[in-house]
């Protein structure tokens, strides 16, 4: 596995102008509270054609290549929205694709994909976690897209960023929830880049928080991990090959309860009528619980594609089953 390295703003520019036929730009919107402290403003991504950021590292990392090596298909590893965003784009330009999911794994992401014509082959989440760091791969003859290390993910996820300081040049805190650390990783990019005074803060489920661990231990380390309903952030460890870029770009790590989460689901519904899941709402409650969250403030809202029954149990004032 090649060593990601930092995107350069270059390289993230082409990569928006490269997507931009297919991924409309997503909308920040401010979030009326009435805060004496911090305004937070919401980077819509939920209004992805996937109701999802990634589709936007899913096109740059198909459009970037030649086609022929996409002949025999392309697969991804995913707990859902990046084998959503893959399957979309896989489709939009008519090659065949495969996701590695875990059982667990959201149906509506499961539906997706299989909407789109993906073929999805579960796996375990010992063996979906290796895929992730690149220690195996599947025997399979399709190009595998590592969704956490490839470049073209990250440039493609600098573009939410890029956007971001171009609508709110004044920014002054970025909140992005953190899974594997790709797209903390690109939007911290194209912000640092553009804005170098601006602070970017991982957000984590306090159930599976391994970059809080990480920055406490000044290593990666292996955590336990709780079950929790928010699927896509969160994991027993760091991806090595990304975290040395990741740590130079990042201000620190917040973590939220599931109860801060499911709060700010239901704020985000009755004050904007965003539909966010766990990991896209992630980031309003660590912008409305941490001290860090001061000034201009922007919530990156990763994503809404949460199961309906999920989602109705965090609007009646419960947190929903992992």
């Amino acid at each position: 596995m090649t060593a990601p390295y930092r995107p350069t703003l270059d390289e993230i520019a082409t990569a928006r102008a490269r997507i931009a036929p297919y991924v409309p730009r997503t909308p920040l919107v401010r979030l009326d509270l009435d805060l004496p402290d911090r305004q937070i403003f919401l980077k819509l991504e939920t209004l992805s054609p996937i109701g999802a950021f990634k589709l936007r590292p899913a096109l740059n990392a198909l459009l970037s290549r030649e086609r022929e090596t996409l002949a025999q298909g392309v697969a991804t590893t995913s707990s859902g929205n990046m084998a959503y965003g893959m399957a979309w784009a896989a489709n939009r330009l008519g090659v065949p694709m495969a996701a590695y999911m875990y059982s667990g794994a959201p149906e509506t992401k499961i539906a997706g994909v299989r909407r789109l014509g993906g073929d999805v082959r579960f796996i375990s989440m010992e063996t979906w976690w290796q895929y992730i760091i690149g220690a195996d791969r599947p025997d399979f003859p399709e190009l595998l897209i590592n969704p956490v290390t490839d470049q073209a993910v990250l440039s493609g996820n600098g573009s939410i960023g890029m956007e971001i300081v171009e609508d709110l040049p004044e920014v002054d805190v970025v909140l992005t929830p953190f899974g594997g650390g790709s797209m903390t990783t690109g939007v911290a990019s194209a912000v640092k880049a553009l804005r170098p005074d601006a602070k970017v803060f991982a957000v984590e489920d306090e159930n599976a928080a391994p970059v809080t661990a990480a920055l406490a231990a000044g290593r990666i380390v292996d955590i336990e991990t709780r079950p929790s309903f928010i699927k896509s952030i969160g994991g027993p460890s760091l991806v090595p090959q990304l975290w040395p870029v990741a740590r130079e770009l990042i201000d620190g790590a917040v973590s939220v309860s599931l109860e801060q989460v499911t709060e700010a689901m239901r704020l985000l519904f009755a004050k904007s009528k965003v539909v966010a899941e766990g990991a896209g709402a992630a980031s309003v409650a660590a912008a409305l619980a941490s001290k860090l969250a001061t000034g201009n403030v922007v919530c990156v809202i990763s994503g809404g594609n949460i199961d309906a029954s999920a989602y109705s149990a965090a609007l009646a004032g419960n947190i929903p089953a992992a």
